[in-house]
């Protein structure tokens, strides 16, 4: 009985996330030079002067106007494949990570792009990537894949985790060496030693854990499967839920600058929005927007990502629309 039950689990986490994460029929490349709107995007990252997202069919798009225009990067070894995330290591050197194992990296701020890893036959996705700075960088995805990299990106080695193939889907800390991952039915990881050694935490959860966010050492917050949401004061101690009252699964987050708390924000255009202890501020929909699976801030502006792009229509950035609904 527990093995059926875990099928359906599976089946329902991969329908759920299955239009976000699996690419669609291709379009001609030129036409997400013009309109990035046809595109979906699952990543945003802003490095000052520069926005980049990425997203399906192997699209990085930048804009150097805070989102108002969009180009597509230089991709020379361009696999179609769906990208799922990216990260920053400081102003020049990006990596981009997504499906079939697929690992690029820049160092010129994502103009152009080179492939590091690319595993076409084994086909599992990477689901995302972090760095607590320098150059060691972390990668993971489907059936528990977790790769190390101490060279920027440039070469990758696997790391073992006893977590039974679990996905992993995301994972935060800072340079005190505590970090957390999360993923499929409920799983939360934490070490205190920079990731030498993990701990899985008692079950709070048993659905889909897609994001986990650091407020501070002890404040955590963690979010995914039919709009839950919890936060820890005690760094994954205990556990308590954050009642939203509606049950859109979650899949993206930004902090907030100046400890301003963090926005959540998932299917339906729905938005969350968290004070700097993970307390509920406000919830609100925007319309039109569909799924968003990203969000970054651009100035005093909230810019996200998802399904329809990263513009709303050709009427310009999606920013102004949520500016005035959640940040203020």
């Amino acid at each position: 009985m527990r093995s059926v039950i875990g099928y359906v689990v599976c089946i329902v986490v991969a329908l759920t996330i299955g239009y976000t994460f699996f690419p669609k029929t291709p379009v001609d490349a030129g036409v997400l030079a013009t309109r990035p709107d046809r595109v979906q995007i699952n990543g945003l990252l802003n490095l000052g002067s520069r926005v980049i997202a990425v997203g399906e069919r192997g699209s990085i798009l930048l804009s150097d106007d805070q989102g108002v225009s969009w180009q597509p990067a230089s991709v020379p070894t361009q696999r179609n494949a769906t990208l799922t995330a990216v990260i920053a290591l400081d102003d020049k050197r990006l990596l981009a990570v997504g499906h079939d194992g697929w690992i690029l990296r820049s160092v010129d701020a994502g103009s152009s792009w080179q492939e590091t890893r690319y595993d076409g036959d084994l086909g599992e996705p990477l689901l995302g990537i972090w760095s607590g700075g320098g150059d060691k960088v972390l990668a993971f995805g489907s059936f528990g894949k977790f790769y190390q990299s101490g060279d920027a990106g440039q070469t990758w080695t696997p790391q073992p985790l006893d977590i039974d193939s679990a996905h992993l889907y995301g994972m935060a800390g800072a340079d005190d060496g505590r970090r957390m991952l999360v993923g499929e039915q409920g799983l939360v990881l934490r070490t205190t030693d920079n990731g030498q050694h993990w701990q899985t935490l008692a079950p709070f959860y048993s659905g889909s854990l897609f994001g986990v966010v650091r407020l501070s050492a002890e404040n955590w917050v963690t979010y995914g499967m039919r709009g839950h949401v919890f936060v820890s004061h005690d760094f994954g101690q205990s556990w308590t839920q954050v009642k939203l009252g509606n049950q859109l699964p979650l899949y993206g987050h930004v902090v907030l600058p100046d400890h301003a708390g963090l926005v959540i924000v998932g299917a339906g255009s729905s938005m969350v929005r968290l004070d700097a202890r993970g307390a509920l501020i406000g919830v609100t929909r925007l319309a039109g927007l569909g799924t968003l699976t990203s969000a970054t801030m651009v100035g005093s502006r909230l810019l996200v990502g998802g399904e329809r792009g990263v513009l709303q229509g050709a009427g310009g950035s999606v920013a102004a629309l949520a500016a005035t609904q959640v940040v203020q």
